[in-house]
């Protein structure tokens, strides 16, 4: 006879598991939709930094970046002491962290495409995914967090303060603001394209594929339902359908908000969908299914809108304008759970609007100053922006000696 106990561990073990492999999935996401918003020059560039960034993350969140946010230093330990320490349950919840840590950097990859050195790149991304992020992501959601997810009624720095705790459940800040945000002055540091500004006007680049960015678009969608479910982290938590049906109905509005605000632009529908997605993270496991529908309908509009502003009058050369998808609309999913979250809009309750408030804030703060260190020094030590000549050229052939398409390249010459 199976005992139940082991039965449940287990389970929740694969929960985690199948959760992190469909979240895994979604790098795949990540790479086609930069790869079909750039030009087709840095189509190799964009495939290769995801993967890539998988490789340097791995590790630096295993030898790092789990032990600061959860206390658990793996690296330190002989596999017979992680045996008899009862930690496989640790070990999958590693995987599946790395997956949300690994998103971060795969957000900023968007933002500075065309333009970074490769090396600098994954230089960053050490840095964001073994110490800069999993420092915030201990913040909210390690048990004993300062921000959220308090051990005691009375614990936790803004549930003493507006009587509830920061509430983030799947990343809608933790992930996707910190991302977005950290990217922001990454975009700034580095500068616009060669081109992409002529004398105050926006010159207009061809993107690679819109087939590409679909393909990207329904990769994350896919996999974002193990990044919303899965963030139960086990299967006794019965909230996992209304999670499901959030998440489904907050990318239905995102979708037709920005397909309507932006007369059916392919882009915009594509980006518009995952915009819903990022918002209805934080309060998917509260949400009333109408209210994520709200949430996710706002940010289409504000990824719609805070695209053209971008653009035009910020002059940013956010490449897939993660800056506005993740931070921005982040930063609305967790301003959003301290509103549709409350009964008074149908929602499960236990989250305040002021900590919801607070939180954000504090981590777009954490974010930007982070990211400007980060990005600074590496230029300082480094040099971040590639060559004008590269940069001409196109990355595909500068770092990786190689074309999207060398049947084409070479029965043209």
């Amino acid at each position: 006879m199976i005992d139940p106990e082991i039965f449940q561990t287990s389970s929740s073990i694969f929960f985690l598991i199948w959760g992190g492999v469909l979240v895994f999935s979604m790098h795949a996401g990540f790479a086609f939709l930069e790869a079909g918003l750039v030009r087709r020059k840095n189509v190799v560039n964009a495939f290769n930094k995801i993967i890539m960034e998988w490789a340097v993350a791995g590790i630096g969140y295993f030898v790092l970046g789990y032990g600061l946010a959860h206390g658990i230093w793996f690296a330190g330990m002989s596999a017979l002491e992680i045996e008899s320490a009862g930690l496989q349950y640790n070990l999958a919840h590693y995987f599946f962290m790395l997956t949300f840590a690994t998103a971060a950097i795969a957000i900023i990859s968007g933002g500075v495409a065309e333009r970074i050195k490769f090396r600098a790149h994954l230089t960053a991304g050490v840095f964001v995914t073994a110490l800069i992020y999993p420092f915030f992501e201990g913040l909210v959601w390690d048990p004993s967090a300062v921000l959220g997810n308090p051990l005691g009624a009375e614990g936790g720095l803004l549930a003493g303060m507006f009587g509830s705790p920061f509430h983030d459940f799947a990343g809608s800040v933790v992930v996707h603001a910190i991302g977005g945000w950290l990217a922001l002055p990454a975009v700034m540091v580095l500068g616009p394209r060669l081109g992409r500004f002529v004398e105050g006007r926006v010159a207009e680049f061809p993107i690679h594929s819109i087939p590409y960015v679909a393909l990207g678009s329904w990769f994350l969608a896919v996999g974002w339902y193990g990044f919303n479910v899965a963030s139960a982290a086990a299967l006794g938590n019965l909230n996992i359908a209304l999670v499901a049906a959030n998440s489904t109905l907050a990318m239905c509005g995102g979708g037709l908000i920005a397909a309507l605000m932006s007369k059916n632009d392919p882009g915009f529908i594509h980006n518009g969908v995952l915009a819903g997605l990022v918002a209805v993270c934080s309060g998917s496991d509260i949400y009333h299914p109408l209210g994520a529908l709200a949430v996710g309908g706002v940010a289409g509009a504000i990824f719609v809108r805070g695209f053209a502003f971008e653009i035009d009058t910020l002059k940013l050369d956010d490449v897939c304008g993660v800056w506005v998808l993740h931070g921005l609309c982040g930063a609305w999913g967790g301003i959003a759970a301290g509103i549709f979250g409350l009964p008074a809009f149908w929602g499960l309750g236990g989250v305040s609007f002021l900590s919801q408030l607070a939180g954000t804030g504090i981590a777009v703060v954490y974010a930007v100053l982070a990211g400007l260190i980060l990005y600074k020094g590496l230029d300082a030590i480094m040099g971040l922006r590639v060559s004008e000549a590269d940069e001409m050229r196109g990355l595909d052939l500068a770092f990786h000696r190689t074309d999207a398409y060398p049947e084409e390249f070479i029965t043209s010459r």
